[in-house]
């Protein structure tokens, strides 16, 4: 049986298009694959299509359509999910049409499948308080606890997504001041990010501890489990948890659950509390567009009293008359029937 053209267009897009043209990073070339393992076992478990019968006129836009709503109503996934999903599939047809224009019609009514609206949440953030108290769990007098208020340290201070995190290696750490670290964050771009000198102390002694001043460890992962391999995304999020739980024994100013993410909301938070501008944490974040930054400002109620409080003077008197002493309305209220 010859390949369909779906099948020849679906291996280019993701062997050889999204990494060679659009020079996307692994996981999101992991998620497109995702995206279209689910796509072929809707077609094949409900559709009855087998795989190898999909062709381009296969994948109609009605088709995508229910491929989302089975998402949405079978597989219980959130909205923000169906419109990743939907995004895979808007790329894979944006490249499909460069390579066969005369299907170009059909392949836009796929595209022109709108997003759908999610409705907007407040940014889950801890207070400083929160993060202090969070940090002060790792028992410093173990090896596994020092690693682990190292790795705590180290994803609050750079504000790093969970992945960029588990990819430090040696190398990208420079303990000379100015001391940062080089994360790589999506579609492989890259930014130095600077550390405070408490997080240095941590990493000094950490590499000490852990002999990777050694030229030959420069590529091996800075955070490592018991096997020695590179942490998994569902790793570090065990051991925010376990902190979080013994916390919360002391104080419930830690939530009941905290996500790896929020830590890298918090910075953001606490550097606009501290009067960063909003430009600057969209570098240090590494956000493309400003817009991805501007949530924690509309967020952050705390710094739009303030900024209302020294724009307007007091204006109303919050010293409340005593109505005892007035004795019109005294009798006023004597007189009342």
């Amino acid at each position: 049986m010859k390949p369909t053209e779906f099948a020849k267009y679906l291996t280019a897009f993701l062997t050889t298009y999204l990494s060679g043209q659009k020079n996307v990073s692994k996981n999101t070339i992991l998620s497109y694959r995702d995206t279209f393992k689910l796509l072929l076992r809707y077609c094949q478990d409900l559709k009855r299509i087998p795989p190898e019968r999909i062709t381009m006129e296969t994948l109609t836009s009605e088709l995508i359509t229910s491929f989302l709503d089975w998402l949405e109503t079978e597989r219980k996934c959130s909205i923000s999910t169906r419109n990743q999903r939907l995004a895979a599939i808007h790329s894979f047809f944006r490249y499909a049409q460069g390579e066969d224009p005369s299907g170009i019609y059909y392949f836009q009514k796929v595209i022109s499948i709108p997003i759908k609206k999610v409705k907007k949440t407040l940014v889950e953030h801890l207070t400083p308080e929160a993060v202090k108290l969070l940090l002060e769990q790792p028992d410093k007098h173990t090896a596994k606890g020092r690693r682990d208020l190292t790795l705590m340290s180290v994803l609050y201070d750079t504000g790093a997504r969970v992945q960029e995190l588990i990819d430090i290696k040696v190398c990208d750490v420079i303990l000379d001041s100015p001391s940062v670290i080089v994360l790589t964050g999506k579609g492989n771009k890259i930014r130095r990010v600077p550390i405070l000198k408490n997080t240095v102390s941590l990493l000094q002694y950490y590499f000490s501890e852990n002999n990777l001043n050694k030229q030959w460890k420069n590529q091996y992962p800075l955070f490592s489990n018991s096997q020695h391999n590179k942490l998994t995304k569902e790793g570090v999020a065990y051991i925010i948890s376990k902190y979080v739980e013994t916390a919360r024994k002391s104080s419930t100013i830690v939530p009941s659950k905290v996500k790896v993410h929020q830590l890298r909301h918090s910075k953001a938070m606490h550097l606009l509390q501290a009067g960063v501008h909003l430009i600057y944490i969209r570098d240090f974040l590494g956000h493309v567009d400003i817009k991805s930054t501007e949530i924690y400002a509309r967020t952050d109620t705390e710094t739009k009293r303030k900024a209302i409080e020294n724009a307007y003077p007091d204006l109303i008197d919050s010293n409340l008359p005593d109505w005892n002493k007035d004795q019109n309305l005294l009798s006023w209220l004597s007189d009342l029937k």
